[in-house]
């Protein structure tokens, strides 16, 4: 088996490969019965959820709620790391990162 830094590489079936993130839009009170919605409307506030996933090893846990669109990233950022979840720079992203630390 390989190995990522200290941690062993496994095989992952098909569908358990990524790490699934969640975000959910409330769509209640929109409507005036409240057993109906109104379709393509919701909320700008929600819960963000990291799905379950036996291959990375990761339960999934109560969901984090979000008060505004501007607060999703933070909501997600700290839902991965709630969860142990590493996350590695793209090729894309790599050119903003410099190897001396920014100094």
């Amino acid at each position: 088996m390989a190995k990522s830094g200290s941690i062993a590489a496994r095989e992952a079936k098909w569908g358990e490969k990524m790490i699934e993130v969640k975000v959910r839009f409330w769509t209640n009170e929109l409507a005036e019965n409240e057993n109906e919605i109104i379709p393509k409307h919701g909320w700008a506030y929600g819960v963000v959820r990291i799905a379950n996933n036996k291959t990375h090893g990761i339960a999934a846990s109560k969901p984090r709620m979000f008060r505004s669109l501007l607060d999703i990233g933070t909501v997600i950022e700290q839902s991965l790391i709630e969860h142990g979840v590493v996350l590695h720079p793209s090729p894309t992203m790599k050119k903003y990162l410099s190897r001396d630390g920014g100094s």
